[in-house]
């Protein structure tokens, strides 16, 4: 995946992991947390532009990327069930963002978005 940086921005670390839309739509991809932004590569099924928030949806070149700006982050959830870690985002707008990391820990990914 090739990011286009922000002035002042840096990778935190990348995770493979599967993210669920506001509307249920489930990808497998490639999440990328850094001190600006949280940016996920969907690697099957790209068609997230179209049940996704436009403002969430960039086109860099030949790949599309989802792209949360830690902004507009109002809640991080942290749920542990024994098949289904997750941390589940609530953004301005009330919707919700689930990346689920299976029967991993989740911990490292939620302290990366919290900034921790």
């Amino acid at each position: 995946m090739k990011i286009e940086m922000q002035p002042n921005e840096k990778i935190i670390d990348t995770w493979t992991i599967l993210y669920e839309t506001p509307k249920g739509d489930k990808y497998n991809g490639k999440l990328t947390v850094t001190n600006h932004r949280l940016l996920y590569d969907a690697k099957f099924d790209v068609s997230a532009k179209g049940m996704l928030e436009e403002a969430l949806f960039v086109k860099w070149g030949s790949e599309d990327f989802v792209v949360i700006p830690k902004l507009r982050i109002r809640e991080i959830e942290v749920s542990k069930g024994f098949f289904a870690k997750k941390v589940i985002l609530t953004l301005d707008n009330n919707t919700k963002h689930t990346f689920n990391y299976g029967m991993l820990n989740v911990d490292p990914i939620a302290n990366a978005i919290k900034g921790c």
